[in-house]
């Protein structure tokens, strides 16, 4: 179940702890994609925190956020390219997405399958897409207060396989939300130091969240071509072979 994009708003926009996390993850997702120049960048779920590194250089950046959760507009200080879409069913022609960032969108979705059938077609030959999940074994899955404590948490290898059966090939893994989910100023004080620390430790173990960074596949066609052979017509014992005759 999709959370409320009002709930995503004001936790990520309005909220010192949202603002942090918000920090944290696009801190590490820059650190992979540091630039998207000439490239068509889309993000399904409430990705739009995240995107704004690309706005000046990309060619196109599009927002996709899903029915069920609802749409906002986005960036506010400059023309809209959030759009409302169906979850599985995205307004964008097979193949033109070079970058894909999917937060809160798989883990929240009723039909992962689907979802991921769909996120691969956009993509083109080459492209890439970034999935953000909450860690089953970080504190962020365990409280509700965060968007994070919504949906089916992930351990890194259960992503990974289900990745690799829609033909997506994981190639790199980090992790983020080192900091403790709490907006206490005690803790949030201590969230630099937190995140600094983190990134040593494995973050698939320390981390509040992962992401995954996948490749598209494409495969040739499976099996082999048959070809069609024309049966040798026999004639019946008794009869006359046909003679062509002089015309």
């Amino acid at each position: 179940m999709h959370l409320d994009v009002q709930d995503l708003r004001n936790f990520y926009y309005r909220s010192a702890l949202g603002r942090a996390a918000q920090a944290s993850l696009r801190r590490r997702m820059v650190e992979l994609w540091p630039e998207a120049k000439g490239q068509t960048v889309a993000g399904f779920g409430f990705a739009a925190p995240l995107m704004r590194p690309y706005l000046k250089d990309a060619r196109r950046v599009i927002a996709l956020m899903p029915g069920p959760q609802g749409v906002m507009p986005w960036p506010a200080d400059m023309p809209n390219v959030s759009v409302l879409t169906e979850e599985t069913l995205w307004p964008i022609e097979t193949g033109h997405v070079d970058k894909l960032i999917m937060l809160h969108g798989l883990e929240t979705s009723e039909r992962a399958y689907d979802l991921l059938e769909e996120a691969w077609r956009v993509l083109g030959p080459g492209g890439k897409a970034l999935f953000i999940v909450p860690n089953r074994a970080g504190l962020w899955s365990r409280r509700d207060r965060t968007p994070f404590g919504f949906g089916r948490p992930y351990s890194a290898s259960q992503l990974e396989t289900q990745l690799r059966k829609h033909q997506f090939l994981p190639e790199r893994h980090v992790g983020a939300l080192y900091q403790l989910p709490s907006g206490r100023r005690l803790w949030m004080k201590s969230a630099g130091v937190f995140e600094r620390v983190g990134r040593w430790m494995p973050g698939m173990v320390a981390g509040g969240a992962f992401m995954v960074e996948a490749s598209k596949l494409v495969y040739p066609p499976k099996g082999k071509v048959m070809r069609s052979k024309a049966k040798r017509q026999t004639v019946p014992q008794g009869v006359t072979a046909p003679v062509a005759g002089r015309v």
